[in-house]
């Protein structure tokens, strides 16, 4: 049952690294599980304090994940119209079938959110611009969050090893 947990949890530790890219996919929280499945492992002692802290970690990257561009677009100059074009921007680039929709989404979001507001060009340019960049940060935020939860799998799993893997 160890192997399959810790399989599975290394299964899910790469799902949460792609799902830094992806955004239909929730990469700190799957990753979480993945780190979940190898505390549940017999080989590596229960340790609440590291599993509570990690998922606090990961669902606030989670949530910021969807705030940031937001964000990003009310810091550079964007109005509350530009916000709500963010929003809806990056949900209709999770829906449509575009390549890089989700990329594109945000960025046209605000563009039209500003533009449809009365702001001029390089107002509505700018807002779009910070929230393509807010969007960058949310993915690298993730990706980071990703990594440092893959490290820690790997370090429990190095450190549980000859009880992980007794006949090895």
């Amino acid at each position: 049952m160890d192997i399959f947990l810790l399989l599975l949890g290394f299964i899910l530790m790469l799902t949460g690294i792609v799902g830094s890219f992806l955004p239909v996919l929730p990469g700190p929280p799957i990753g979480w599980l993945g780190l979940l499945a190898l505390y549940l492992t017999n080989a590596v002692p229960k340790d609440n304090w590291v599993l509570g802290v990690t998922l606090v970690v990961a669902l606030v990257v989670w949530a910021l994940d969807y705030i940031i561009p937001a964000l990003g677009t009310k810091k550079f100059g964007g109005t509350k119209a530009g916000m709500i074009g963010t929003s809806v921007g990056l949900i209709v680039g999770l829906i449509a079938p575009i390549p890089g929709g989700i990329i594109i989404g945000p960025f046209v979001g605000a563009l039209l959110g500003e533009l449809l507001n009365n702001a001029d060009q390089k107002t509505a340019l700018k807002a779009a611009f910070g929230s393509f960049l807010g969007f960058l940060t949310g993915t690298f935020l993730k990706f980071v969050v990703s990594i440092v939860f893959l490290g820690l799998f790997v370090s429990k799993t190095w450190e549980y090893r000859n009880a992980l893997f007794p006949y090895f």
